[in-house]
């Protein structure tokens, strides 16, 4: 069935078994081969692993995804469930099965064929009585069985690899194979192997090692997302085989093809309003992902209502001030089934006009990422994510995008979000930009600067070059966000008042009680770890005043 979906007018020819057909494609007698190598329920196919080192030309070039059906028929009429107490099928389908055999049949006999129609034909010449077998029901039913129940193990798929004689050409969405020779050993051979990806932002689909079974040694295959062409996935290679396992020519490539999902994506569409580097940072890694994405702006030619009506999820990605007003817009455009992802600083405001003009229907989830388009990948990186009561598998499917590609995810509700940014983004950036109007004040220069900070009194100053040597207008949407985040500078506003008076008064006895009592609020372990955190900064400092 395979060979079929992926060829219908070609000429197929079945062989016994896996050996078989590598063999046949090994010696030239078959063009394409197309080979199982994974089942949702039993997992990989292990023979191929070793299959491969059988193959020194020709590429895996596709892959074709078949659900499994598998029904329980009995032998005899009249028969039910309770009344078997033997089962035939062959030990891939039983595998496939294992849960339901368990779970409704503990104690009966299996019966592990190699062909269920021969195994069926003896029975019944006996006595099928207490009989039943387990395959698909278009066997079952052609050999005269009586269907008892379908479908008996859900989400089952299998994965087929399609080998041809060629590499494939890059589709822009797809994944790559590599098997290593085998290895000398080496501390932390497979992890300064992984990490080569990681670092560039290569998500690995799968990884699994074994032993040569002459030499013992470890032999590793990987599959990464991307085409063995694109400049990302050379580099890993060529540093892999130059740096890490210092052998040239020691990662064979097995194949590039169009990537296959197994994992189920309810997600078609993205549709962005705003067409800053932020949403085109996000758009990139999205159409990466085999979304299809349209980007929509004050500019472009496609219009936001136009593009709703196109779209699985509308994302907004506009600077915080025009957030709401966007919302207000265009999210009561959106259908039941549909989902609004905000992508956005302020959360408290934002997320109650989103539900506020939306119907019932429609997903809603803000994210905020604590990152901006300049940054390589997401990984390590902050990702606050405020889930609403209508969050559903369309953000949850977002989310596990980011996850995915290495974002610490927080959760927090709309208020605490808020915040906690006060903390994180407001306080900070509004302090920086008063730092430098107080410099100006007082003619203090960079020279002074340099010659007259410590390496603690250095780090509000890298704050403040950070503000400024970045974008004017964003420090200003996060200065004038409003919400929660006001109370956390009003309320440091009149603490500096307080820590102020006492300095001015010299009562240094309370300023020492004032510290003691935040170390108590901060714990002894908050603080030695931030402080492990600032001996690293000041070593790397240290070397650069």
């Amino acid at each position: 069935m395979a060979a079929s979906r992926y060829a219908p007018g070609a000429e197929i020819e079945l062989y016994p078994h896996t050996r078989a057909l590598v063999d046949a494609f090994v010696a030239g007698t078959a063009n394409v081969i197309v080979v199982p190598i994974y089942n949702t329920r039993e997992g990989e196919n292990k023979p191929y692993f070793r299959l491969f080192e059988k193959i020194k030309s020709g590429c895996w070039i596709d892959n074709i995804v078949l659900p499994v059906h598998i029904s329980l028929g009995a032998l005899q009429a009249g028969e039910s469930v309770k009344d078997l107490h033997t089962l035939i099928g062959n030990q891939r389908v039983f595998k496939q099965c294992e849960e339901y055999i368990v779970n409704y049949f503990p104690e009966v006999t299996l019966m592990g064929v190699n062909n269920v129609e021969e195994a069926v034909g003896n029975i019944e010449a006996k006595n099928g009585a207490g009989v039943g077998a387990l395959a698909g029901e278009q066997l079952l039913t052609e050999l005269g069985l009586h269907i008892l129940e379908r479908d008996v193990a859900p989400h089952n798929r299998t994965r087929y690899a399609v080998l041809g004689p060629e590499l494939a050409v890059p589709t822009g969405y797809d994944a790559t194979v590599l098997i290593t020779e085998p290895l000398d050993d080496r501390v932390g051979m497979l992890v300064d192997i992984l990490g080569e990806f990681t670092r560039r932002g290569i998500n690995i689909l799968d990884m699994r090692s074994e032993n040569d079974i002459k030499t013992q040694k470890l032999q590793v295959y990987i599959e990464v997302e991307g085409h063995i062409q694109d400049d990302v996935i050379t580099k890993a290679v060529r540093c892999i085989e130059d740096r890490v396992i210092q052998q040239p020519g020691c990662l064979r490539l097995l194949g590039s093809f169009p990537r296959v999902d197994m994992r189920t994506k309810f997600i078609k569409s993205f549709g962005f309003i705003g067409t800053g580097a932020m949403s085109g940072w996000f758009a990139d890694r999205l159409e990466n992902e085999g979304y299809r994405v349209l980007l929509t702006g004050r500019s472009t030619e496609l219009r936001p209502d136009e593009m709703i009506k196109q779209v699985d999820v509308l994302v907004i990605c506009v600077p915080i001030s025009a957030t709401v007003n966007t919302i207000e817009q265009y999210a009561p455009l959106l259908a039941d089934g549909q989902a609004l992802v905000l992508l956005a600083g302020e959360a408290e405001t934002t997320v109650e006009s989103a539900l506020a003009v939306t119907s019932s229907g429609v997903e809603v989830m803000l994210v905020h990422n604590l990152w901006g388009p300049q940054a390589a990948v997401m990984k390590d990186k902050n990702a606050i994510v405020v889930r609403t009561p209508r969050s559903g598998r369309f953000c949850a499917e977002f989310e596990a995008f980011l996850y995915k590609h290495g974002a610490d995810i927080y959760h927090d509700s709309p208020e605490k979000h808020d915040l906690l940014m006060g903390i994180g983004q407001k306080l900070p950036t509004i302090i920086s930009v008063a730092l430098a109007m107080t410099l100006d004040m007082n003619g203090i220069t960079a020279e002074d600067i340099a010659g007259h900070c410590t390496l603690t009194s250095l780090y509000p100053i890298l704050a403040m070059a950070r503000v400024h040597a970045q974008n004017a207008r964003t420090y200003a949407e996060i200065m004038a966000t409003s919400g929660e985040s006001r109370k956390i500078v009003h309320d440091f506003s009149e603490n500096l008042l307080k820590v102020i008076g006492k300095a001015d008064a010299a009562e240094i006895k309370n300023l020492a009680q004032l510290i003691d009592c935040n170390v108590e609020h901060l714990t002894d372990e908050f603080i030695q770890a931030r402080m492990e955190q600032a001996k690293a900064v000041d070593e790397v400092l240290g070397r650069m005043i």
